[in-house]
């Protein structure tokens, strides 16, 4: 492994760059042999990991790695932002392309794609940065502000979400951030955005889940509702509700059970106690509909399954 032969790690946990691969005594031709092993990655240009870190094989963690190797290269006023920041923030990227790091700098001109690069020009408020890192990132906010006035709906829907969810950020704050660009290219598409984002979705099925229940031209649910019986106690919590309608959703992925699953628990446990949950549920007088990932990209069965003409 690369870690026996004492490689520099700049910045602890980050890639290997060639000029401190040559001044700790590596030699051009030992890196390609290196690579040529198997031993080492090239993850960008002169940007090297260890071919055994996990982080190659999850994509956000590599573009992580990405724009760590980014950074020395970009003007000192460069800002990380739009998917690249949303990934140092944590957000979920779902179905975004990560194959070019994003920065913005402060300026009229100077932007245009170099390589794996793409380097943004527009204005930045002190308020609308923030440091993950010891790196310059575009607020949470912003980011999503940014994001949602070139990405598809569903994609950016999902990043605002979490944000939300996770207090990143508020719905005034989003708020401001898309109306500082009203007059940008996109400024109604994050608009939509933003009035629609909720930070009652907990993950990114969830935040699918609502747009394919809008597309399908069903009423707005009730997330997070609360199935209380008739003495009071709570039969639990589903993902979504139309309660005036009796009529109860959720989103069935399987991650879902794994995070039920309780330590000594067989995950047969925990299928057993939802179906006991669902049964206590429809006993209330509710229809109970379920739906998966597949069903998500065709939703037209699901509406039909949760309100039967």
């Amino acid at each position: 492994m690369l870690a026996d032969m004492e490689l520099p790690i700049p910045g602890g946990d980050g890639p290997l760059l060639r000029p401190a691969l040559l001044a700790a005594g590596f030699a051009d031709d030992e890196l390609r042999k290196l690579r040529r092993s198997g031993l080492l990655t090239a993850i960008e240009r002169g940007a090297y990991l260890d071919s055994s870190d996990p982080r190659l094989r999850d994509r956000a963690a590599r573009h992580g790695l990405l724009v760590a190797a980014a950074i020395p290269r970009v003007a000192a006023d460069a800002v990380v932002s739009h998917v690249s920041a949303a990934v140092l923030h944590g957000l979920p990227v779902w179905n975004l392309p990560l194959r070019r790091v994003h920065v913005t700098r402060p300026r009229r001109t100077g932007g245009g794609l170099t390589g794996r690069l793409h380097v943004h020009t527009a204005p930045l408020d002190t308020d609308e940065i923030v440091f993950v890192g010891g790196i310059a990132v575009t607020s949470p906010a912003r980011t999503i502000a940014d994001i949602a006035r070139r990405a598809p709906f569903e994609q950016a829907v999902v990043i605002a979400d979490n944000a939300l969810y996770r207090h990143l950020t508020s719905p005034p704050e989003l708020a401001a951030a898309v109306s500082r660009a009203d007059r940008w290219p996109g400024a109604p598409a994050a608009r939509r955005v933003a009035e629609f984002a909720d930070g009652r979705s907990e993950s990114v099925g969830e935040s699918r889940s609502r747009v394919a229940i809008a597309r399908a031209g069903l009423p707005p649910p009730v997330p997070q509702w609360e199935v209380v019986r008739f003495d009071g106690h709570v039969l639990g919590r589903v993902d979504f509700a139309w309660p005036k309608l009796r009529v109860v959703g959720e989103f069935d992925g399987r991650v879902k059970y794994g995070r039920l699953l309780r330590p000594g628990q067989d995950p047969g446990d925990v299928v057993f106690a939802e179906k006991l949950r669902e049964d206590a549920i429809r006993a209330e007088d509710l229809r109970f509909g379920r739906w998966t990932w597949t069903e998500l990209d065709n939703f037209t069965l699901v509406a039909a399954r949760l309100f039967p003409r």
